[in-house]
């Protein structure tokens, strides 16, 4: 179905979409742009709602994804590279709104549009090999995905500005120490990491981890109260779930719940 995409199912309730351009480092064009834009709005959960985790990565050992394909922006017009750039930036959009958790599995750089793809995901997982940077100041742009904002939102403004002014990457273990990476292991493992994180993910109760998921997203940045009357307004939806009633059920009857996501 996708030219640039490879989207897979390893196993019940885990979905993984690979950006699969290697010969090019996974560089972001115009297809897997429209593409990626494709796949997270037309997610049904409807048709499938036994999905309950997202892993997100790239093919190959070198790169997660190195952003913007330079090589096909080279001579653009100023009128095309914005309307190239509206598609990547409703890509952006819709994996950030993406209801499902979603957990980057960084294999290689991680690099301008790369880094942050990464970073609409709720987790990120990383090979020890991994480099994660925003160097478009570099190439006489900026950040145009949220770099400027979710990698403030996740390490802090004095970092993001260090990031993004200088256009320096920075390793993986430092990523981790920063707040950037949720985990670091051997170059090879961050697949089965992140595979590891989804099974933990999955076996919950859908509703609950959606609503928790939203609730954190959305109350981040409201004023404490009214972030804990969204939060009030998120458990309620669980509570009234078939899902809350077969978790209760399970503990008392000591046994692994079943949960059917309704």
């Amino acid at each position: 179905m996708y030219e640039t995409l490879l989207v897979e199912r390893p196993e019940d309730h885990i979905q993984v979409v690979t950006l699969n351009r290697p010969q090019s480092m996974n560089a972001l064009n115009t297809q897997m742009g429209e593409e990626l834009r494709h796949l997270f709005r037309e997610f049904d959960f409807f048709q499938t709602p036994d999905v309950r985790a997202l892993i997100l990565t790239g093919a190959g050992e070198r790169a997660f994804c190195t952003g913007a394909d330079l090589k096909e922006r080279r001579g653009m017009s100023d009128e095309v590279w914005r309307k190239q750039h509206v598609i990547f930036e409703e890509a952006a959009e819709a994996m950030g709104r993406f209801a499902v958790p979603m957990i980057a599995a960084v294999n290689g750089f991680a690099f301008g549009g790369g880094c942050e793809l990464a970073m609409t995901c709720d987790l990120i997982v990383a090979a020890d090999s991994a480099r994660f940077g925003q160097p478009e100041v570099k190439r006489g742009i900026m950040p145009g995905l949220g770099g400027t904002q979710r990698l403030s939102r996740r390490i802090g403004p004095a970092r993001a500005k260090e990031l993004v002014l200088t256009g320096e990457p920075v390793e993986a273990e430092q990523a981790r120490a920063w707040g950037l990476a949720n985990r670091v292991g051997p170059a090879g493992s961050e697949r089965d990491e992140a595979l590891s994180l989804a099974q933990g993910v999955a076996a919950n109760g859908p509703i609950a981890v959606r609503q928790a998921k939203r609730a954190i997203d959305r109350g981040y940045n409201l004023p404490l109260a009214t972030a804990l009357a969204y939060e009030i307004e998120a458990y309620n939806i669980a509570v009234n779930s078939e899902d809350r009633t077969e978790g209760v059920d399970a503990f008392n009857e000591k046994r692994e719940p079943q949960f059917k996501n309704r």
